[in-house]
């Protein structure tokens, strides 16, 4: 004799079924499949490339089981690998340069799991296979470009209070200045404590010489190395994203060293280039005077200005850019999300050491109303990616 009222029995049967369903997923298994995405992070994704694809595959006689496009790009799924390689052979060949084209493992759910939010378990290294990094920091890169940067804040800094110097050098991750009296010496000590509370500073002497050493102190080494640690990680997320891995592990191990799991990843060498990929962040003014229709029509085909550049915009306009760089991502300290208080829009909130802060100063009063343009170039990776 059942005991419990009619309801907790119907409550109990659709929990059990909707648990059921939403189990269906891991019955079906996974299809070999390709990815395609834009090779680079600035670029936007195109809904046409669907089309772009499909027709590819029709042109080629290539069969699939299911073709879509997400936020992240298009996936198609394939009856058995030899087809993925094909098909991933003939995309790379008609797509060319400007789409990264790479090996995963798709699930075989139908659609209407799919829009019912039903996902197989995503399963680790050990059941799934998939590729495994060790990539590490190099803190002494980042510690030695601090110290450089304030090899240049230093001399301006002294120029602006008219204190006599003899030069300013790098010595490891410490910066050198000689005086030629010690009365000069304690001006400048009196300047930059003030100007770099974050340096340790001691004075010796080298023969006639006078002689500051500035050095970074423990909290600003730790402040670096953390900062590089966070941004790579972030890097190696958004990095990950065109590969397509559902649950990727990026962790920091130690004090340098971030481990990478990409479960269910096949292509060993995509993963290997699109991570090792380097990017550098500059910022140019753009050429206001040479926004004509038939300057524009030339620079696309190759024959820019002297002294200038082209790129395109987000819109897909083309732009002229000089070719001097007022400043690069070595001058940024720290970058991340935040929201303009006026408009409410989303906004990159950056900070700039010293230096940077001064001659950004110095540029924008001298152009004022003139554009800027932020340029992310990126490179590709070596053949093969160093690891410890």
């Amino acid at each position: 004799m059942n005991r419990y009222p009619m309801w907790k029995n119907i409550f109990v049967a659709i929990m059990i079924l909707i648990g059921l369903i939403y189990t269906i997923p891991n019955f079906f298994g996974e299809s070999p499949a390709v990815q395609v995405t834009p090779s680079k992070s600035s670029t936007k994704l195109d809904p046409a490339l669907l089309g772009q694809v499909e027709a590819i595959f029709k042109q080629e006689k290539i069969a699939y089981d299911g073709i879509y496009l997400d936020l992240r790009g298009v996936k198609a799924r394939f009856a058995n690998t030899d087809t993925q390689i094909k098909a991933k052979d003939v995309l790379q060949a008609n797509l060319g340069k400007d789409y990264t084209v790479a090996l995963n493992l798709l699930s075989r759910s139908p659609e209407w799991l799919h829009n019912l939010g039903a996902k197989p378990m995503y399963l680790g290294l050990d059941l799934r296979g998939g590729v495994h990094f060790m990539l590490q920091v190099d803190m002494k890169a980042a510690l030695d470009k601090a110290a450089e940067r304030f090899v240049g804040d230093f001399r301006i800094a002294l120029r602006k209070e008219r204190i006599s110097y003899l030069g300013v050098s790098r010595e490891g991750q410490s910066v050198q200045i000689r005086f030629s009296t010690a009365g000069e010496l304690l001006k400048a000590r009196t300047v930059i404590s003030k100007d770099f509370p974050n340096l340790t500073l001691k004075e010796t002497a080298d023969g006639a010489d006078q002689v500051l050493t500035a050095s970074l102190n423990v909290l600003e080494q730790k402040r670096i190395q953390d900062f590089a640690l966070k941004q790579n990680i972030q890097t190696l997320h958004n990095r990950i994203n065109e590969l397509g891995v559902a649950e990727p592990i990026i962790q920091q191990q130690g004090a340098d060293r971030v481990v990478v799991q990409l479960p269910g990843v096949q292509d060993t060498a995509k993963a290997k280039e699109i991570l090792g990929r380097t990017a550098t962040l500059e910022i140019r003014l753009v050429d206001e005077e040479k926004t004509d229709v038939a300057t524009l029509e030339k620079a696309e085909k190759g024959q820019a200005p002297l002294g200038d550049e082209a790129y395109k915009t987000r819109d897909g306009r083309t732009i002229l850019v000089k070719k001097n760089v007022v400043l690069t991502g070595d001058y940024i300290t720290d970058a991340g999300p935040g929201v303009n208080s006026q408009s409410g829009q989303s906004v990159v909130n950056v900070t700039l050491d010293g230096r940077g802060a001064r001659v950004f100063q110095q540029v924008t009063r001298e152009n004022v109303g003139k554009r800027m343009a932020i340029l992310l170039i990126e490179k590709a990776a070596p053949k093969s990616l160093p690891l410890p």
